[in-house]
């Protein structure tokens, strides 16, 4: 019985998933907002479902009453985050706040399946998280004048960045210095320095107006990217690299920015390797072998690539249901290949409409950028697409062997608070974006409706005044015909 019910648990998943996947794409299609909210509701309906049937599964299998009171307070944390961010801001967007609460709940529940201090942990600290960020749009509401703050948002992230080099506070994890020890807590000031970063390159495109400024704005970019290097954060100089590189397309619309990108980061990537691949590259030539052959390398640096290649390729297309894999055997399943884990257990299926829903969130913000009127928040937006795309396809390349693995974690699902707070960061900032362009779209609607009505009103009035002119003339010609009459 307990079989049967695993088994009928793991299809109606991924039904469940393919329909919540299918109406992020409705969505955009949507002919008008009643039908748009519609489908946006059954997305919670989706949602809890899913989240529902997984916890049975892992009840089942793994025998623990605890796994159904987590699934009862996560879940009530998602619906209160839902709620509130819809009370409290009516213009947002509903998309993003169901993709970040569904994303939020199945980091949850796979966590819980690999690591119960793990998934309690996370979620304690992400639930402050969501607690934080919704403020965030009224936040930015207050302040007017972001855009002039560039100079300040340079020094702030390269100060943020050096911190990793502090003794006694920066410490190095899997060969890259890229992490601060504040005692009760670790950090990842790159997490947060990405923002920064956007803001400032931003707030200095807003004011490009000469080739000088575009070439002092690149070389202080250049800065940040040349701390990561020192760092041996090369996923992390990657994801400024090519954030830059499209937020200046974006700006100057020249295709040869991007085309110089790629020329440059080739040469760089080639320079660098022939200088240095004994010793700041070390760690790098490492994880190429292990992607050019990994099975060459089973047992040394390829175990991690072979295992996740195995734990996808035994989930098969539906997976071998929560609980009955062994994801456990993938090293750092939990941040880096969670990908393989989800593969594994919940399927390739599962596996793939995961990928479309991180897709509908960057289309989402794209329209919300090519919307917004002002300049500099349409960067910001833009920015942090091509940031938050770019990471899953660096967190998912490298565990399907697409790409070497770069240590970059998928936002909203793996462990990590850095990557997690991050990215509810973005989020909210977008949010505060789409509540400009909705108000923008309200007071365009506003003003052509008194416009048509003002352009009404106008013929109205000439019209009474030509009838009341014509009434005038019919009397002073009747008043003449009765004075006539009279005389003769």
């Amino acid at each position: 019985m307990a079989n049967l019910i695993c088994q009928t648990s793991k299809y109606l998943v991924l039904i469940f998933m393919a329909l919540y996947t299918i109406k992020c794409y409705t969505y955009f299609t949507a002919k008008d907002r009643d039908k748009r909210n519609s489908n946006l509701n059954k997305q919670i309906f989706y949602i809890f479902m899913i989240h529902f049937l997984c916890h049975i599964q892992l009840f089942i299998n793994k025998e623990d009453a605890t796994v159904m009171l987590y699934y009862v307070v996560e879940i009530l944390i998602a619906i209160l985050y839902i709620v509130l961010f819809r009370v409290f801001y009516k213009n947002s967007s509903k998309l993003m706040t169901n993709n970040v609460a569904f994303l939020m709940l199945i980091g949850y529940t796979v966590l819980l399946r690999l690591n119960s201090k793990l998934a309690v942990r996370q979620f304690i600290l992400a639930s402050i998280g969501l607690a934080v960020t919704i403020f965030i749009p009224f936040i930015l509401g207050k302040f007017r004048n972001l855009k002039n703050w560039y100079i300040l948002f340079g020094i702030l992230g390269i100060v943020l960045l050096l911190s990793v080099f502090l003794p006694g506070i920066g410490k190095e994890v899997n060969g890259s210095r890229n992490w601060i020890n504040l005692g009760f807590i670790s950090l990842q000031p790159m997490e947060f320095v990405k923002i920064i970063f956007i803001f400032f390159v931003a707030s200095s495109l807003v004011k490009l107006s000469t080739l000088k400024e575009l070439v002092i704005n690149a070389a202080i970019s250049a800065g940040f990217m040349l701390v990561l290097v020192l760092e041996k954060d090369f996923g992390a100089v990657m994801l400024f690299y090519v954030v830059y590189f499209s937020m200046v397309y974006l700006a100057t619309s020249r295709p040869i920015f991007p085309i110089l990108g790629i020329i440059l980061m080739v040469a760089a990537c080639a320079l660098g390797y022939m200088l240095f691949k004994d010793t700041l590259f070390a760690h790098i030539v490492v994880r190429l072998h292990a992607w050019q052959d990994p099975f060459a390398y089973q047992q040394t640096e390829g175990y991690q690539v072979t295992e996740s290649l195995f734990a996808i390729g035994t989930g098969g297309f539906a997976g071998t249901g929560l609980g009955n894999g062994m994801p456990y055997l993938i090293p750092v399943a939990e941040s880096d290949f969670i990908f393989s884990a989800i593969c594994e257990e919940l399927g390739v299926v599962f596996g793939l409409a995961l990928i479309l829903i991180y897709l509908s969130s960057f289309i989402a913000m794209q329209n919300i950028a090519m919307k917004c009127k002002q300049p500099f928040y349409k960067y910001v937006t833009f920015g942090i697409a091509i940031s938050y795309i770019f990471q899953v396809f660096l967190n998912i390349g490298g565990a399907i062997k697409f790409i070497p693995s770069t240590g970059v974690t998928l936002p909203l699902i793996s462990y990590g608070m850095s990557s997690v707070f991050s990215t509810l960061i973005c989020f909210a900032i977008v949010q505060y974006v789409y509540i400009l362009v909705s108000k923008e779209a309200d007071d365009f609607e506003k003003e052509r409706e008194r416009i048509a009505y003002a352009e009404a009103g106008g013929k109205t009035r000439r019209v009474t005044q030509n009838v009341s002119g014509n009434e005038g003339i019919s009397r002073e010609r009747t008043r003449k015909g009765k004075e006539k009459s009279i005389k003769e």
